[in-house]
Protein backbone atom coordinates (compact mmCIF):
# COMPACT_ATOMS: atom_id res chain seq x y z
CA UNK A 1 0.00 0.00 0.00
CA UNK A 2 3.35 2.37 0.80
CA UNK A 3 4.20 1.56 -2.79
CA UNK A 4 0.62 2.65 -4.38
CA UNK A 5 1.20 5.92 -1.89
CA UNK A 6 4.26 6.64 -3.17
CA UNK A 7 3.08 6.37 -6.48
CA UNK A 8 0.47 8.45 -6.52
CA UNK A 9 2.75 11.17 -4.81
CA UNK A 10 4.78 11.28 -7.23
CA UNK A 11 2.00 11.01 -10.51
CA UNK A 12 0.28 14.21 -8.49
CA UNK A 13 3.52 16.24 -8.36
CA UNK A 14 4.79 15.43 -11.84
CA UNK A 15 1.05 16.73 -13.22
CA UNK A 16 1.50 19.60 -10.57
CA UNK A 17 4.90 20.70 -12.58
CA UNK A 18 3.49 20.01 -16.25
CA UNK A 19 0.87 22.32 -15.36
CA UNK A 20 3.67 24.93 -14.04
CA UNK A 21 5.47 24.57 -17.06
CA UNK A 22 2.58 25.43 -19.54
CA UNK A 23 1.62 28.24 -17.25
CA UNK A 24 5.04 29.52 -17.53
CA UNK A 25 5.38 28.60 -21.18
CA UNK A 26 1.82 30.60 -21.88
CA UNK A 27 2.47 33.46 -19.79
CA UNK A 28 5.63 34.07 -21.41
CA UNK A 29 3.88 34.48 -24.61
CA UNK A 30 1.40 36.65 -23.24
CA UNK A 31 4.40 39.08 -22.37
CA UNK A 32 5.93 38.90 -25.61
CA UNK A 33 3.25 39.95 -27.51
CA UNK A 34 2.51 42.40 -25.31
CA UNK A 35 5.77 43.25 -25.57
CA UNK A 36 5.69 43.32 -29.34
CA UNK A 37 2.38 45.34 -29.55
CA UNK A 38 3.54 48.00 -27.56
CA UNK A 39 6.53 48.34 -29.58
CA UNK A 40 4.45 48.73 -32.64
CA UNK A 41 2.13 51.04 -31.08
CA UNK A 42 5.11 53.16 -30.26
CA UNK A 43 7.06 52.79 -33.71
CA UNK A 44 3.71 53.38 -35.13
CA UNK A 45 2.92 56.85 -33.12
CA UNK A 46 6.52 57.74 -33.45
CA UNK A 47 5.71 57.48 -37.37
CA UNK A 48 2.11 59.56 -37.63
CA UNK A 49 3.50 62.17 -35.90
CA UNK A 50 6.86 62.38 -38.33
CA UNK A 51 4.95 62.41 -41.36
CA UNK A 52 2.59 65.31 -39.50
CA UNK A 53 5.92 67.12 -39.05
CA UNK A 54 7.03 66.95 -42.25
CA UNK A 55 3.02 67.58 -44.10
CA UNK A 56 2.91 70.73 -41.82
CA UNK A 57 6.31 72.13 -42.94
CA UNK A 58 5.76 71.90 -46.54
Amino acid sequence: MIHLSVAIGRFVEALFYAILRVAGVVTGVVLLIAFAGLVLFLAARWMIARGRRRGAGQ
